[in-house]
């Protein structure tokens, strides 16, 4: 019984993810709504909102108090670089393939390994630095050969990717002792409504008038809103899915499932969109998983 729980809880994981990313990519390219930051909005006060009822209401994880006003400050710092990562990556999805998105993205251990070293001075072995070669060069590989590559795409997936390392090994470092720890749902429920705070004014000013045109594209098409609300509750509903794969199993599980999560959305997403890809996209994207797979056994002491 409890390994079919498992199982349907790696279900519900892969599904949430792969689902917010594919409806994510329909809103902002081939349903026409050009508005990510107002998307990442919709998604932040989602977050608040159904965190607020697991952790508060559902008991889903145990609550846990903000202690003082330095560690609502330094959860506010990484509330901000969430907040850009999650607009950088919808911003990116307006101009590029899902495949080419998830390509640039599997780059997440670079850009930890080169954080830690500038910001810890952690160093690893050289083996595992070595295994972060084939991840660089499968995404230069696969840049030079992707059909629709769009340069301000990539360097919105490429910003959104090097937030989401510097988030975790900020948050390593901020939050580092045990009074102050806390888990991803107490994190989320805290950094959400930071998030809304800043995107709010970001929306009004970067995307005038996206209230209005929001409203009367709700009016016209009911679809729209339903497709709306729906990708905003799953972008809640994959940190819940992280948080509950990673308690029943291990966070090494959620690392691997992550690693097959990528290729399992790039193959959905070419079915889907029927983009063009090419050879050495694919062959790039393949190097670059490949390496991250290397970069994992390596971090665990298996080379």
């Amino acid at each position: 019984m409890r390994s079919l729980f498992t199982i349907g809880l790696i279900a519900a994981w892969y599904s949430s993810n792969i689902g917010v990313l594919l409806l994510n990519k329909f809103l902002l390219s081939n349903y026409g709504f050009k508005y990510p930051i107002f998307l990442t909005l919709c998604h932040m006060l989602a977050c608040s909102l159904l965190s607020y009822i697991a952790v508060e209401w559902l008991k889903i994880a145990p609550l846990q108090r903000v202690r003082s006003r330095l560690q609502m400050l330094k959860i506010s710092a990484l509330g901000i670089i969430f907040c850009l990562s999650v607009v950088g990556g919808n911003i990116s999805l307006r101009f590029l393939p899902v495949s080419f998105n998830q390509a640039v993205g599997a780059t997440t251990p670079f850009f930890t390994a080169v954080f830690a070293v500038v910001m810890t001075y952690k160093r690893e072995g050289w083996v595992t630095y070595v295994t972060l070669i084939p991840v660089i060069a499968g995404v230069i590989i696969a840049s030079g050969g992707e059909p629709l590559f769009h340069l301000f795409g990539f360097i919105m997936c490429i910003g959104a990717t090097a937030a989401r390392a510097l988030k975790s090994v900020l948050q390593g470092i901020l939050l580092s002792s045990e009074g102050e720890k806390l888990n991803s749902m107490n994190l989320l429920m805290n950094m959400a409504p930071i998030a809304v705070i800043v995107l709010i004014p970001a929306a009004i000013y970067m995307e005038q008038g996206v209230i209005g045109i929001t409203v009367a594209l709700a009016r016209d098409d009911w679809k729209f809103l339903l497709y709306l609300l729906f990708n905003s509750a799953l972008a809640y509903f994959v940190n819940l899915a992280n948080f509950l794969v990673t308690k029943h199993t291990s966070p090494l599980t959620l690392q691997v499932l992550g690693n097959a999560k990528g290729a399992v959305a790039v193959v959905i997403s070419i079915l889907i969109f029927k983009n063009p890809v090419s050879v050495a996209g694919m062959l790039g994207y393949s190097l670059t998983v490949a390496g991250v797979v290397l970069y994992t056994e390596a971090k665990k002491g298996n080379m």
